[in-house]
């Protein structure tokens, strides 16, 4: 039994090693996955990249007000700039949001000026047909 949990932790860790989240896709709950960045220097990120488009390099997050070049040292293995945000840290940010799809459209829009459309019904699902 103690082998067990023991065999369980390590792998709990091992993924928890690997996650890495992409600073070029990455919502504002997931920069904040990130150890030393919270809800301020995560915006700053995103405003960051909405302006001035995305990061070529992990080096480049010195631009970007508040953090500094210790902050990139010490988050350079669990930061990427190409692929995607890893299924651990999605997973840990999306367990920290209410927010559902049907939700988030409506509040984007009126984020962006726009009036929002509801969301289009599910189309039937056709009869089957008895041989």
């Amino acid at each position: 039994m103690k082998k067990w949990i023991i065999g369980l932790f390590a792998m709990l860790m091992s993924v928890a090693a690997l996650a890495a989240v992409n600073v070029n896709t990455a919502t504002q709950q997931e920069l904040e996955t990130l150890k030393g960045i919270g809800p301020v220097k995560a915006k700053a990120i995103i405003d960051y990249r909405s302006k001035n488009g995305p990061f070529k390099s992990q080096a480049d997050l010195v631009n970007v007000p508040g953090i500094g070049e210790k902050t990139v040292e010490k988050l350079k293995a669990d930061l990427a700039v190409s692929g995607g945000t890893s299924t651990a840290a999605a997973k840990v940010a999306a367990k920290g949001t209410a927010t559902t799809a049907t939700t988030a459209a409506p509040a984007a829009a009126q984020q962006a000026g726009k009036q929002a459309k509801p969301a289009a019904p599910a189309a039937p699902v056709p009869a089957a047909k008895k041989p």
